[in-house]
């Protein structure tokens, strides 16, 4: 037994000796840096990773080697020389190969929901155009994991680089890629987008946290408050659990039944379609109701393989029956109804549609002004009109006394989960496009955390001056009849106000909304007005006009109001009765105002029933629909108030 013990180790020490350690242990990179990447040209580079501690790492990129060596933490980076555009190129990082690298022009696209809106929610305004993408100059990359950090985090847990291709275009943010695609055929060098927005999220959020201290303070302070107003309340009550998708299944009779094609709609109630049931006499708040429809379908365009259902935009969510065949879902109010009909589904004659509609909470109904039909090629069937109805569960929760109120967005979270990662990979420039998330907030409160988002960002990306382009939100609901305070017109505002900041331009969107649509689909001239924009800040290029007319100063002139506006191209543009105008006095009372355009760049505001103007407003409203005042390049002027 010693023997066979002595052999073994004797064993064991050769096999060490013939298959030594690797000394070499492995390289990680970041998910960004990684194949099909575009890095910025013409400045010097970080390339940078982790390792075990001390371990030496070797670059080698266009036929020269790097070397650097990880620090007690496992950190490494090196430093790259200024490259100018081209590619594709191969990096090797250790026993690591980075493949189809290209140098180019790299651009963060951010904000919420309608820069994140995708080119398939867009499609049927641009589909001749989407189908003949395929560009792999254009790069796109998009995390897709959304989480909410305490901490900075210094990688993506997900995400690769993707090429603008037939097989990736559909899930490319829409306004990013419309932005991409304007500056490649400008500029006609690779475009890289890092996308990493977010609907639904408000501009603390995406601040680093050093530098909002007083507002982090504030929310600290008002979250104590909440959890507090929240523990009394929970040790003197005992809480009602309510499950709101249990008691649809419990109360709701048409499940299982009403989805059917041979169900007994002749003693339903009628509607007239598109609308708010509320508005229309319905008294259904919360809960399921039923919408049933016959029309006729000629045999002709039964057997055809591009039917397709529109429903338009349904609140909150639904699910779509055709004689019997469950056809298609959507789970929340924005996303339009665009159903696919599968063949075989159509009949010759009449035909059956019953749509199932939930509304967790206030007006349910069809939004007005959308499309629903049936399109078969060019051929139409009009869906709008009587259609019959049945409530499903009509559901009452239980009261009970409110929690204390919520703690808001977490400041800083989506900055330290989403921007941070980035931190480190050089960037031409940045576009946003966020607000509405914000239409609460005081006007100057936004203005200083934007103006906080952006100077956090160039420091921790460590460019100064890095260009900052964004998008003013857009018109968004019915336009009042008379002036009215407005919260999107305040965030508009700060908006207008953050251009004092170096180095940032501003596309004005007021003009581009759906009055009832937060996510407007033509994206394609929202990142037009974008690009041009970029083309002033980032790429010096004055042979573009820009951007519409922007307020400057003001100047009582007896009566009336002068106002003098910069940005103005070839000059106001003067064929058209001006609208949009409002005037006060010391007051504060709002008039609709008269306005004239003076000269190349003036315009004279006055009301009969203000005889001592101190303010004007243009456009202040959320949804300024008749305000026109615009250059001869026919670029919108951008609303604004006189008021410091």
């Amino acid at each position: 037994m010693k023997l066979f013990n002595k052999m073994s180790i004797i064993i064991l020490i050769a096999v060490l000796f013939l298959f030594p350690k690797n000394t070499s242990a492995a390289i990680k990179l970041p998910r960004l840096i990684s194949n099909g990447m575009v890095l910025q040209r013409d400045v010097p580079l970080k390339i940078w990773g982790w390792a075990d501690p001390s371990e030496n790492v070797k670059v080698e990129f266009l036929g020269k080697m790097y070397r650097a060596k990880a620090d007690k933490q496992g950190n490494w980076n090196v430093e790259l020389p200024s490259i100018a555009a081209g590619g594709p190129y191969t990096m090797t990082v250790n026993e690591l190969e980075v493949k189809d690298i290209l140098m180019g022009d790299v651009w963060l696209c951010s904000g919420q929901s309608n820069m994140e809106l995708m080119v398939y929610r867009v499609l049927y305004l641009y589909q001749n155009e989407i189908e003949q993408t395929n560009n792999t100059n254009i790069r796109y990359f998009k995390p897709t994991i959304r989480t909410d950090s305490q901490t900075p985090q210094n990688d993506f847990k997900e995400g690769t680089w993707l090429p603008a291709t037939q097989e990736n275009i559909l899930n490319f943010s829409s306004l990013s890629y419309f932005f991409g695609d304007q500056l490649y055929q400008r500029y006609k060098v690779p475009i890289g987008l890092i996308n990493n927005a977010i609907g639904g999220t408000a501009i603390e959020s995406w601040v680093s946290e050093d530098f909002m201290k007083s507002y982090i303070d504030k929310w600290n302070a008002a979250k104590a408050k909440a959890d507090s107003i929240r523990a009394t309340r929970t040790a003197e009550t005992t809480p009602v659990r309510f499950n709101f998708n249990a008691e649809l299944a419990k109360n709701d009779p048409g499940l299982g039944r009403w989805s059917k094609d041979d169900v007994n709609t002749s003693d339903w109630s009628q509607i007239s379609l598109p609308g708010y049931w509320s508005d229309k006499g319905v008294d259904m708040r919360m809960g399921s109701m039923w919408f049933y429809k016959e029309f006729d379908v000629p045999d002709s365009l039964v057997s055809k393989t591009d039917a397709v259902l529109r429903l338009g935009r349904i609140i909150e969510s639904d699910s779509a029956f055709l004689n019997g065949t469950f056809v298609g879902t959507i789970s929340y109010q924005y996303p339009p109804r665009i159903y696919k009909l599968p063949v075989g589904v159509l009949k010759p004659g009449k035909n059956k549609l019953m749509v199932r509609v939930i509304c967790p909470g206030g007006k349910g109904g069809f939004v007005e002004d959308k499309s629903y039909e049936l399109r078969v090629g060019s051929q139409k069937i009009d869906l709008t009109g009587q259609w019959s109805f049945h409530i499903g569960a009509n559901i009452k929760p239980p009261m009970a006394k409110g929690s204390g109120g919520g703690n808001g967005t977490r400041p800083s979270g989506l900055y330290n989960s989403l921007t941070s990662p980035i931190i480190g990979y050089r960037l031409k420039g940045t576009i946003w496009y966020q607000g509405e998330s914000n239409t609460g907030m005081s006007q100057d409160e936004y203005h200083g955390l934007f103006k906080d988002l952006i100077t956090s960002w160039r420091t921790k990306f460590n460019q100064p001056d890095m260009p900052f382009i964004f998008a003013q939100i857009a018109n968004l609901g019915i336009p009042n009849k008379q002036p009215v305070e407005s919260g999107m017109a305040n965030i508009r505002e700060a908006q207008r106000r953050t251009l004092e900041v170096t180095n940032t331009g501003m596309a004005v969107t007021t003009d581009l909304g759906e009055w009832n649509d937060i996510h407007p689909l033509n994206k394609k001239e929202v990142a037009r007005r974008l690009g041009m924009e970029a083309a002033r800040v980032a790429y010096c290029d004055n042979s573009l006009v820009s951007s519409g007319p922007l307020y400057e100063s003001m100047e009582v002139v007896d009566n009336s109001i002068v106002l003098t506006f910069k940005s103005v191209g070839s000059g106001l543009f003067t064929n058209c009765l001006l609208d949009g105008f409002q005037i006060a006095g010391s007051d504060g009372k709002f008039e609709w105002a008269n306005a004239v355009v003076l000269s190349t760049n003036k315009v004279k505001v006055w009301s009969r029933k203000v005889t001592h103007p101190t303010v004007v407003r243009y456009g202040w409203d959320d949804n300024p629909a008749y305000a026109n005042l615009k250059n001869k390049e026919n670029l919108p002027a951008t609303p604004f108030s006189t008021s410091k």
